[in-house]
Formats: structure tokens, sequence, C-alpha cells
């Protein structure tokens, strides 16, 4: 049943009222995705500043492992040392420092004397009240987090990083990296927030921060996710990552990073705030023009199934006058596609007939011809006109033609008939496939009763043409049954369907030796090997093929068992006249 128009009109009107309720009932649900947005960029930037900082740190501390290796490993310093030579220890020590500015180096004695320093400001006379320094002079390696790093106690200095190496029977080496507030200030520059360093021991202690962060984070900070924070007119989204590298006594040492998100909470705001003028604006658009819209749509439905009503009657009609830019447009162009593919397949189908079975054409449309080739036994038959550049030669192109024609239509319905593919017009030549692309056993027994039946059709048509005051045809017919490769073979653009193979080859030489051995059906061995049961053949000779060793064993054809003899050659005759048919 065709669809009515107010149908349509009523339904879209419906919907687009609905959309619009709907579109301004979305806005809180636009405002959360909107914050959960926000919220997950700044996670994403977090997650992305961890890792930087722990690249950085991990950088850090590799230039902080290096100096404490090469100063210790040098002999130079253990006997520095040992002589108590304060003035060559210091020179040592001030070669890493000047590379490494920002790190503190300590060189001490085995009794825990400090004997030189380079970078502290408040060091330490002996280091036996710091554990790990103690059990870096007993002859273990420290690397943590330490209170004042390699400042005394009694400075305030903030934690550091520090690496103990023991020079055995001598004392240690100490370098340390001072996580201070000059420390996060050139991180922060680096990744671009506001970053504070918390020490969770017995209660938090908030050690250092950069001069623009918010102290309210620092309570706010979760480490599951992230907090927005508001300071003063200002807004920040805060986030804590623990550095795996800064574990040591002090406990569990955390960075905040404050990102400031004040523009980015008023665009937000203001995004909100256009959207609901937005979709206000569209609501009231979408109703003033729904009726319209719903017009055009149940006129171009309509004509889609008043189309679709004659196709069904195998009227194949397009649908004309839809020019909506949308779906429905997109609709009737498919349509009509649809359409031209319809008449395109029946034209196929007429066209195939031609050439094909109803068998093998099925097997073609239907999509079973494998793309890249597949291996198949068939029969090839070649069929040629003898002397034909001579008769053109002494006829006009139009009656050529239609000789040809003539010719063709005897020929080819024989080989149709048989279960036989014309695969190619070779000018006056025919090339025909049994087997191809459906294999039957009785392929090389229709492959030669087409043959024959050729023979005799054109007998019939040599009749007609000499009554007709023309010159008589002399053909020759090839035959060979062998393997071949059959597919689509050509260009993205230009394909067809053919066979190739050394058969197809044989095949067309044994149609091309019929003139000199003199006969007018010539077999391959192989082929009279599965149709001799049903044939009448005589053995010719071996000939030799080029591209093949081994020489090849010919019959000629006398016709079938049963049936009447074919009209033979002269020189046919005569080697008839002294052989007998073959068994």
């Amino acid at each position: 049943m065709l669809l009515r128009l107010p149908t349509v009109r009523a339904k879209l009107t419906a919907l687009v009222a609905l959309s619009a309720v709907v579109m301004l009932a979305a806005l809180p649900v636009l405002s959360w995705l909107l914050h959960r947005q926000l919220v997950d960029e700044v996670d994403d930037r977090v997650r992305d500043a961890e890792r930087a900082f722990q690249t950085e740190l991990d950088d850090d501390l590799a230039d902080l492992a290096l100096a404490s290796r090469i100063l210790s490993a040098d002999g130079a310093t253990a006997s520095a040392i040992e002589r108590k030579d304060e003035g060559r220890a210091r020179q040592l020590a001030q070669v890493f420092v000047s590379v490494y500015p920002n790190i503190d180096v300590l060189l001490v004695q085995a009794g825990g004397h400090v004997l030189a320093q380079v970078g502290c400001e408040h060091p330490p006379d002996v280091v036996n009240s710091v554990p790990e320094m103690v059990g870096a002079l007993s002859k273990s390696e420290f690397r943590g987090v330490v209170d004042h790093g390699c400042e005394s106690q009694a400075s305030g200095a903030p934690p550091a990083y520090m690496i103990g190496v023991p020079i055995p029977n001598v004392g240690a080496v100490f370098v340390c990296m001072p996580i201070d507030a000059e420390y996060l200030k050139n991180a922060s520059a680096k990744l671009g927030l506001e970053l504070a360093l918390a020490v969770l021991g017995e209660g938090q202690r908030v050690v250092g921060a950069t001069n623009e962060f918010p102290n309210p984070a620092v309570s706010a900070a979760g480490r599951n996710g992230t907090a927005i924070v508001d300071s003063a007119d200002r807004s920040w989204a805060v986030q804590r990552f623990e550095p795996r590298q800064l574990h040591g006594r002090l406990g569990s040492v955390d960075m905040i990073a404050a990102l400031d998100v004040t523009d980015i909470r008023l665009i937000v705001r203001h995004n909100l705030l256009y959207a609901l003028i937005v979709l206000a604006a569209a609501a009231l658009v979408s109703i003033v023009f729904g009726s319209r819209v719903a017009g055009v749509m149940g006129v171009a439905l309509r004509s889609v199934n008043t189309a679709l009503k004659r196709v069904e009657q195998l009227d194949y009609v397009h649908v004309e006058g839809v020019r909506t830019g949308d779906e429905l447009e997109d609709l009737a162009t498919g349509f009509n596609t649809m359409v031209d593919g319809l008449k395109e397949r029946d034209k196929l189908r007429t066209t195939f007939g031609k050439y094909m079975t109803a068998t093998v054409m099925e097997h073609l449309l239907a999509g079973k011809v494998a793309l890249g080739g597949e291996s198949l036994q068939v029969t090839i038959l070649f069929s040629d006109i003898r002397s034909f550049t001579t008769l053109s030669e002494k006829m006009d192109p139009q009656h050529l033609v239609g000789l040809l024609n003539e010719y063709f239509t005897e020929m080819v319905g024989i080989v149709m008939q048989e279960d036989g593919v014309v695969d190619k017009y070779i000018g006056d030549a025919i090339m025909a496939v049994f087997g191809a692309p459906v294999p039957k056993p009785e392929d090389p027994v229709n492959a030669v009763r087409a043959a024959v039946r050729m023979r005799l059709a054109l007998a019939e048509l040599n009749t007609r043409l000499e009554a007709r005051g023309m010159q008589r045809l002399r053909t020759g017919i090839g035959i060979h049954t062998g393997p071949v490769v059959a597919g689509n073979i050509g260009s993205e653009k230009r394909m067809e369907y053919t066979v190739i193979g050394d058969a197809v080859n044989l095949a067309s030489r044994l149609e091309s030796n019929t003139k000199d051995v003199g006969v007018n059906i010539l077999i391959s061995e192989d082929t009279y090997a599965l149709t001799k049961g049903v044939i009448e053949a005589r053995p010719v000779r071996e000939i030799t093929v080029k591209g093949r060793k081994q020489p090849v064993m010919t019959y000629e054809v006398l016709g079938l068992k049963g049936g009447p003899l074919l009209a033979q050659s002269d020189s046919a005759k005569m080697a008839a006249s002294t052989r007998t048919p073959a068994a």
C-alpha cells in the first residue's frame, strides 16, 4: 500500500517536537559530560606529566649514580681520603659539581668524619647519626630519600635523594640531589604544572612547593582521580601521584600536581549557554520546517514505492525528480542503480546464453569462479578456416562479415549443444572449452562429438554456399585434453574469464597441423584415450610441438561409432587405404 503524505508529516512533526524536548532535557547530562571530559583531559595531562617527571627523575638519578660511581672508583679519591688531603678531595668533588650543579658531594673518612664537601650550605661534621650513611660506611651501598640529604639535621634543609658508595677500608662517597623548591620549579617549567612535594609519614608534611601552588590542593588531592579545587578567583585541577624512585626512611613521598583550569571552566560554562541557545533555536526551526520536510519525504517515498511496484512487474523504470540532498536521494539513486543492475543482469543472461549453456552461465553469475584461478582438467577445441586470408581478399567487407556470422552461427550452436563454452574468437578461428568452469566426465566425448557435428554442418553450409555461387569453406579442428588454469585474467578495469596453459597451446598446434598431415579433425593421444570407446579414429603420426620435449601422437577422427563416417581429405583417404581404424 502506498504511503500517505499526512501520516508521514504527522509522524515527523511529532518526532521533531519530541526530539526538541529531549535535547533541552539533555542539558544537565551535557553539563556533566563536559565536566567529565574536563576531568579526563586533566587525568591524561597529569599522567603524561607523571611519565615525563619519572623520566626526568630517572635521568637525574642516572647522572647521580654515574657521578658517585666514578668518584668512588677513582684511586685519587681514595688516596686523598687516606692522606686526609682536604684540598685535593674537594678539588675532585668539584669536577662533578661543575658538571651537575644541582648535586651535593660529601667525602667521608672511615670513622664518619666529613673530610670535604662541595655544594652543601650546612654540611655535618660527622655522619654517625644518619643510619643510611653509617650503613654505607660499613661497606653497604645505599640509595634512597634521606631527610635533609647531605646537609646537617639542624639545617632545616629539604629531603634529598642520596647515593652512598663505600670505599673499602678508606671511607665513603655520598652524592645528594635535593628535592627542593628550585628542583620543583625546574620540573614545573618543563611540565606546565604547579607542583608540591608531600611526605606521608606521621601525618602529612609539605616539604616543598612552587610559588603558584594552591594551598587547599594538598588536602583535596587524592590518588583515586582528579579533584577540582577553587582557590580565591581561580580553579585548579589537582591530582596526586607517587614517584617510585622517592621511597626511603621518610615513608611515602608524593608529588601533587595542580593545573589551572579557570579559563577552561569558563569556556565550559559559555559552551553550555551557547548549547542552550542553539538547541532552542534548532527546536524552533525544526518544528517550523518539519512539515515541509515531511511533504518532500512523502513525495519521494511515494515515488520510490510506485517505481518498486512497477519493477515487481519486470517494468524497469527509474525514480525521477528526487532532489532532497539526503538519504532519500541516496535511496532513489540506489534504487535506480539497482534497476540498472537488474537490466544489466538480464542483458548478461541473454548475452551469456549466446556463448554457453545455462548451467555454466548460472555458475558464473553466482560468483563461483575463483578470482585467483583454479586448476581444471578440460578439453580444448580449436577450429580455423583454411586460406581465409585469400578468401577475404576476394570479398567485400560486408559480404565477408555476413559469411563469418553465418559460419559462426552454425558452429557455435553445436558447441553449446554439446555443453561447451566459446572462450574467444581469434579472427576466423574459434576456441571452445569443454569443462570450464564446471568440469564433467563426458567433456572429451562432448568435444569430439561437437567436432564431428561441426564437420557435418560445414558440409551442409558449403552446399548452400555453392548454390549461391560462393566458394566452399575448408576448416581444420584440433582437440586436446589436459590441465589448465581457469579464472579471471586481465586488469582491474577489464577482465576476461579464460583458460591458459600448455594444453591450450597444444590444442592450437594440433589445429595448425591438420593441414600439414592432411586431415580435418586431429586429436591428441590424451583425448583419444578418453574417447576411443565412442569414436572411429586412425593413428596419424607423432608430431613435435614447440616447447615439449616428447613428441605427441595424433589421431584423425573418422566419425562416431554407429554413425556415418566423415568425408576425408585425399591424403587421409590414401592413409586409410593402407591402415585400419585404431581400436
